[in-house]
């Protein structure tokens, strides 16, 4: 079995840096500042996507993105934390399977996060958003992690996720998904991509590891 799991809501809550780094970026550039509310609609989208849907006009957008980039680099260990169970759902998850990583985020900084946590040895892969043309809901992301690995025949893939870009980058690239309600995205909002839904992802590995 090979499981792949999001950052972001899945494993970790960096909500707060993610928070002050976008303020931080707006206030850099002299821009109305959007509300909290806002932003986290859009946790999970790549960056400059972020900015464009909270009005940045697209000629300023990357300015705005490596603003953040550069002060999320410097607080994102001190203002991220595991999601409760996050570490056991990982160590549990490698008695059975192998194990890889794919977020929007930059593949950098959730590589240093992870090693920070002492939770990157576990995993074969992580692929961030640097590392693909076509970010979530694309099936890139996940195509791209799997070729790291050594796959079986009639190999079971899974990806769980928090938000509906996990899901339907999972239904694109054809492999099995886990919705977890530990992040930003609704049971309702989940329901309509998968019916596998789990408060957490601890919760979704002990589901498939039943299925072993």
């Amino acid at each position: 079995m090979i499981i792949l799991f999001d950052l972001d809501g899945t494993l970790i809550d960096s909500t707060e840096a993610i928070l002050e780094s976008f303020h931080n970026a707006f206030a850099i550039h002299n821009t109305p500042h959007p509300t909290d509310v806002e932003i986290k609609a859009l946790i999970g989208y790549p960056l400059d996507v972020m900015f464009a849907s909270l009005g940045v006009e697209q000629e300023r957008v990357w300015d705005f993105v490596a603003t953040y980039k550069e002060h999320y680099r410097e607080i994102s260990t001190q203002k991220t934390e595991l999601l409760k169970s996050a570490k056991e759902a990982v160590e549990e998850a490698n008695k059975f399977a192998k194990l890889g990583i794919v977020t929007t985020k930059t593949a950098r900084y959730s590589r240093v996060l992870m090693e920070y946590f002492d939770l990157m040895h576990y995993f074969e892969v992580l692929i961030g958003r640097e590392d693909v043309e076509h970010p979530k809901p694309h099936e890139e992301p996940i195509l791209k992690a799997l070729e790291h690995f050594n796959r079986e025949e009639n190999e079971e893939i899974w990806m769980i996720g928090d938000t509906k870009l996990d899901l339907i980058c999972a239904q694109n690239a054809q492999v099995n998904a886990i919705g977890v309600l530990s992040g930003y995205d609704t049971k309702t909002t989940l329901l309509a991509y998968t019916s596998y839904i789990c408060d957490d992802a601890f919760q979704a590995v002990m589901l498939l590891k039943g299925r072993k």
